[in-house]
């Protein structure tokens, strides 16, 4: 088991289970103290190289994942692996795309598909999920 994040840490989500996940924009230099174990980048593009294990999630900005079936177990994956390691979900700006990443976990954790954006908006970002089409994707999204 890896040394978790910390829950005060800039971008660090407490999901109802007690599971830590960080969410940040990739355009924005990298936090300080330890780095992810595992990330998911959420871009229409080939995400840069990082030094930890990551995995690419086709999602162009404001916009849905491009395959909503990978998504599913690519973020169920997050969601079991934050239960040891230090899970990094990440988009361009951290809010929309991340936002709404953030609240699928949710979700999967148990928080209600119709509560989930408020959850993250009120321990994430109150800017979280930017689009009416992420908010009905979480909506609709089933654990």
């Amino acid at each position: 088991m890896t040394d978790l994040w910390t829950e005060s840490a800039p971008g660090v989500l407490r999901l109802p289970s007690g599971r830590l996940v960080r969410g940040r924009g990739l355009r924005r230099p990298l936090p300080e103290g330890p780095a992810p174990t595992y990330a998911v980048h959420l871009l229409g593009r080939t995400p840069p190289e990082v030094p930890w294990e990551s995995v690419w999630l086709r999602w162009p900005d404001f916009r849905l994942p491009a395959d909503r079936d990978t998504a599913r177990t690519v973020l169920a994956e997050a969601w079991e692996r934050a239960a040891g390691e230090r899970v990094e979900v990440a988009c361009g700006g951290g809010r929309g795309r991340t936002g709404t990443a953030l609240a699928v976990l949710a979700v999967l954790d148990g928080v209600p598909a119709g509560e989930a954006v408020a959850y993250v908006r009120r321990h994430y970002d109150r800017h979280a999920v930017e689009t009416p089409w992420q908010r009905r994707y979480v909506r609709r999204f089933t654990a």
